[in-house]
């Protein structure tokens, strides 16, 4: 059954074996219990791993612009590790919903997450290209630029098929059409994360970083795994039309 903005609600009623478990772990680890609170699952399972590592990274981030003396370009990386923060709770708190009801109040705060942390990134991005204006300032001389060009464009983009795909299926030709990007849409946000993450690692070899700031290589590496190991675990394979009982099936169990 589907929602009327296209995304499968209780593929296995309330939820199933199939439905309901995580990657890793078991049924309940990663899914949200029927009267809980909605911001619990910024803490359900290995969520408190993903909260750690990038906390921590923002951390880090902040702690070395601000123990220097604040300049223009200052306000990048202050901008763009808030938007990558608010963007790794849009995923924790939409990840554990699986009734229609918590999934459309968990689409609610993901959308409101992702909008603040978005026009954060934004910001970010227009900081960044008004200082390569000034004299000296090549564009895309370093693999993080690169990296942070891509993933500019891939998150926006991310945005745009999730916000149409939700609230205007019509775009796509009507709701089923929709429904059927949704496991895209949801698989391209776990590789634009990634990018997101490796953006900020790869910051730490800039000359900006290893002359000025000396940000630690292995200290950004650290915190980005621990958002990983909180994220992919409470990945369930059944939202992109894989369930674990179909795998048995097929073995015959």
């Amino acid at each position: 059954m589907a929602s009327a903005t296209g995304i499968p609600e209780g593929i296995n009623g309330a939820g199933g074996s199939g439905e309901d478990e995580p990657l890793l772990g078991h049924r309940g680890d990663a899914s949200q219990m029927e009267g809980h609170p909605l911001y619990m699952n910024l803490w359900l399972g290995t969520a408190p791993l993903a909260q750690a590592g990038i906390w921590i990274l923002a951390a880090i981030v902040w702690g070395a612009i601000f123990s220097h003396d604040l300049i223009f370009f200052s306000a990048h990386p202050l901008l763009n590790s808030a938007g990558l923060l608010l963007a790794t709770q849009a995923a924790l708190i939409l990840q554990p919903t699986h009734t229609p009801g918590q999934k459309r109040a968990g689409t609610t705060a993901h959308f409101l997450f992702h909008l603040v942390g978005l026009s954060s990134l934004l910001a970010g991005l227009i900081i960044i290209e008004i200082n390569k204006r000034d004299p000296g300032h090549e564009h895309f001389t370093s693999p993080h630029a690169i990296l942070g060009l891509t993933f500019y464009i891939l998150i926006f983009l991310q945005a745009v098929v999730g916000f149409t795909q939700y609230y205007t299926p019509a775009i796509y030709g009507g709701v089923e059409n929709a429904k059927s990007v949704w496991k895209y849409h949801r698989a391209s946000g776990y590789v634009v994360t990634t990018l997101g993450l490796a953006t900020v690692c790869a910051s730490s070899w800039t000359t900006y970083s290893l002359g000025v700031l000396h940000v630690q290589h292995w200290a950004v590496i650290v915190s980005s795994v621990l958002v990983l190991l909180g994220v992919v675990p409470r990945i369930r394979l059944s939202k992109f039309g894989i369930t674990r009982e179909r795998g048995r099936e097929r073995l015959g169990s």
